[in-house]
């Protein structure tokens, strides 16, 4: 029986997520439209660890969201993934964000488009079968009229980005899943588990999210 704390905060979701062997058993998250990932996120593993009767010593890995996504979310959850391997002498498990994000997608056909807002008509996206391997990698990639003009499989969208998209892509086979809007800590569980089994982990000390692209500072134009 192992114990896996999985940790996604590369969007405005703030979630948390206790898996026993694969399967979430407990779950806390908010979707706030003022990042409040740094007030939350401790607090929501707090809460989950005493409400499932265990211990921290009690957790076999922690998995983390790895990107792409916000810069800063990504920074706080990376950071609290990190401190606590290393206080429990623990392994990290790094999970990608967007397959956990196509990971709400239940279809036996067809091709999942998860994508995360990146900047005006930019977005982060993949391409995953039904099963979950990939089509095609992770791009950061400006959204046209053009855009998945080549494939002719029936095409589900989900993400945070789509009102914006939607406007754009106008194909016949394009399928726009609007209630699945953000990635979820509880779809990371089984992510997880696969690659806790086969040791699939990071260095604790040097991982660094995948931000796909550098952070920006823009100053005001005050």
């Amino acid at each position: 029986m192992y114990y896996i704390l999985n940790i996604e905060t590369a969007t405005k979701n703030c979630s948390v997520a206790l898996a026993k062997d694969g399967m979430t058993i407990l779950c806390k998250e908010i979707a706030d439209e003022g990042y409040s990932h740094a007030e939350r996120l401790h607090v929501f593993i707090e809460e989950i660890i005493k409400e499932a009767g265990i211990t921290f010593k009690d957790l076999a890995a922690i998995a983390v969201s790895q990107g792409p996504g916000s810069y800063t979310g990504l920074r706080i959850g990376v950071s609290a993934a990190k401190g606590l391997c290393f206080a429990l002498n623990i392994p990290l498990i790094a999970v990608d964000t967007l397959q956990a994000l196509a990971s709400k997608v239940k279809i036996s056909e067809g091709l999942i488009i998860p994508m995360i807002d990146a900047r005006r008509m930019e977005v982060y996206s993949a391409i995953f079968h039904p099963n979950l391997n990939n089509q095609r990698a992770t791009a950061a990639e400006i959204i046209t009229e053009n855009s998945f003009e080549d494939f002719q499989e029936t095409l589900y969208f989900v993400g945070d980005c789509l009102d914006k998209c939607k406007s754009v892509l106008t194909k016949e086979n394009f399928i726009f899943l609007e209630e699945i809007k953000y990635p979820s800590a509880k779809e990371m569980s089984e992510l997880s588990y696969t690659k806790f089994k086969i040791s699939d982990t990071v260095d604790v000390a040097y991982f660094e999210p995948y931000y796909l692209k550098d952070f920006m500072i823009t100053t005001s134009k005050k």
